[in-house]
């Protein structure tokens, strides 16, 4: 008789359901097909010896274990747990019916426990839309799919809890996940305050803009002055994700093995920060197990890239299609794989060699042309792409000095929040969540001007040369100010403070 237990694979953030097929018949070995890998083929050892390690004997006949649909490549030790099962209902030990509707996936030991793996979320998201409404994971990476609604998963941590849930024995409730509701909702606190900020107020306004519309930034100013602090203060005004915002983004972290042992789903926006050093293969994605990269682990978040002028112009150049996109396409010869990436671009970067050009001091001495150089370290089309280009001056001495805090991180956030909540709105059923995502035919849509305002626009759009981009670019920046303002329509006093922030488009390269 043929038993079947079910598992799954990620290609990417496709979910490939397999089916286990495992056949007992006279003859003698132990065959396992369907295009499996080094590590799917070990696995039979690791089963063996954990089935013996609780008294089951492999029956001395042909074994014929099968991993169906055999064209796509099998990897990695997930397996193990399923094609343990499928066994044991070859053998009797199980009733093959009552697991039809499970997914079993895990890790064996060789004494029977069961080690942690990758890529739960999306196998129970997908797989439970497909009709599985059972899934038994090792307990750490079954945490991550706990708040999934209409689906049951299990976490165990050995042989023996597997062989109970699917035996029907009693007790086994408190093998179901679960997580406390209240627990959910908690916003942790930051390490970065805005309060600890001294001056800065336009640079501060400027980060305020660009979370509340999710826009690209890039802070421009001489060493010491705070680039850096009001960077890594960022992630406390920017609001907790959307349910929809959360699955998307903790699925690509499941893949990646980064949310294992985290309770359910990601709430807070991710901010990751290379560092100048990073490969393109650890920015972009890919390797040989075409794993996501930075700008997919910031999909809805912060990819900072603190001294942008160090990385690599050529790795740099590789983020301009991504920008545009929100999305990147990992094409290699034994894989295509697409990720989301749709993130705030925030970097830093002094504005020239010695790093105080334009500095009240004096103190740069670097000529036009070293300065030319430098600043087009970061290309121009690069340079196209970023909303908001804000210079950093120095902050005063009696500032620095002054005791009396600045504003809270919660007062902005709350502000940030509430255009948030606009956009959401705005956006519903569009499939985007904020301002700066928006297409041509939406931003036609949702950006329409008065003609007085059309006419005074296209003049600036003129005499700056402003690319068609940037024309975008200002449009959206300046609903997300509308939004902040809480204006239905678009303001002058929105679109003139949008043009303030295109500084570098009339920087000569």
């Amino acid at each position: 008789m043929i038993c079947k237990t079910y598992a799954a694979t990620c290609i990417g953030l496709m979910v490939v359901t397999v089916t286990v097929e495992t056949d007992i018949s006279s003859g003698v070995g132990i065959y396992i097909v369907g295009l499996p890998d080094s590590a799917v083929k070990e696995s039979l050892m690791r089963i063996v010896t954990a089935l013996r390690s609780y008294g089951y004997s492999i029956p001395g006949k042909r074994i014929v274990i099968n991993l169906a649909p055999a064209d796509i490549r099998k990897e990695g030790s997930a397996f193990d747990l399923a094609i343990a099962v499928a066994l044991l209902c070859a053998m009797e030990i199980l009733d093959a019916d009552r697991i039809a509707d499970f997914i079993i996936m895990g890790e064996l030991a060789l004494d029977g426990k069961i080690r942690d793996i990758s890529g739960t979320l999306p196998i129970a998201d997908s797989c439970g839309a497909a009709g599985f409404k059972h899934f038994i994971f090792p307990h750490d990476s079954a945490m991550e799919a706990v708040d999934l609604d209409g689906v049951t998963i299990y976490g165990v941590r050995t042989l023996a809890d597997v062989i109970a849930i699917l035996s029907g024995a009693p007790g086994t409730e408190h093998l179901v996940m679960t997580r406390d509701g209240a627990a959910r909702q908690q916003r942790p606190s930051f390490l970065r305050d805005f309060k600890d900020v001294k001056g800065q107020e336009q640079a501060k306004r400027g980060l305020e803009i660009a979370a509340a519309g999710g826009h690209n930034l890039i802070l421009i100013g001489s060493p010491g002055c705070g680039k850096t602090l009001m960077a890594s203060c960022l992630p406390s005004i920017l609001p907790p994700m959307s349910k929809e915002e959360s699955i998307q983004t903790s699925k690509i972290y499941s893949v990646a093995g980064k949310s294992i042992g985290r309770c359910g789903l990601l709430r807070e926006r991710p901010f990751r920060s290379p560092h100048n050093s990073a490969s393109k293969v650890s920015l972009l994605g890919g390797g040989a197990a075409a794993m996501p990269g930075e700008i997919s682990l910031a999909h809805n978040g912060v990819l900072y890239l603190d001294e942008v002028t160090l990385f690599s112009g050529t790795t740099l150049d590789l983020l301009r299609q991504p920008l545009e996109d929100g999305r990147i396409v990992i094409s290699r010869a034994k894989y295509r794989v697409e990720y989301p990436c749709e993130f705030m671009f925030v970097a830093s970067m002094n504005p020239c060699p010695c790093g105080y050009y334009g500095d009240a001091s004096g103190r740069c001495k670097c000529s036009q042309r070293e300065v030319a150089q430098y600043m087009s370290r970061v290309s121009g089309p690069m340079m196209d792409r970023i909303d908001m280009h804000v210079y950093v001056e120095r902050v005063p001495a009696d500032a620095l000095v002054d005791d009396a805090k600045a504003e809270p991180s919660s007062a902005i956030a709350a502000r940030v929040a509430a255009a948030r909540q606009i956009q959401l709105e705005r956006f519903a059923g569009e499939g985007i969540f904020t301002n700066s995502a928006m297409s041509a035919n939406m931003i036609s849509k949702y950006c329409r001007l008065p003609a007085s305002q059309v006419e005074l626009l296209n003049t600036i759009i003129d005499k700056l040369n402003l690319s068609a981009r940037a024309y975008s670019r200002i449009l959206k920046l300046s609903r997300t100010i509308s939004d902040l303002a809480g204006s239905e329509e678009i303001t002058p006093e929105a679109i003139a403070e949008a043009l303030h922030y295109r500084n570098l488009d009339r920087f000569e390269r």
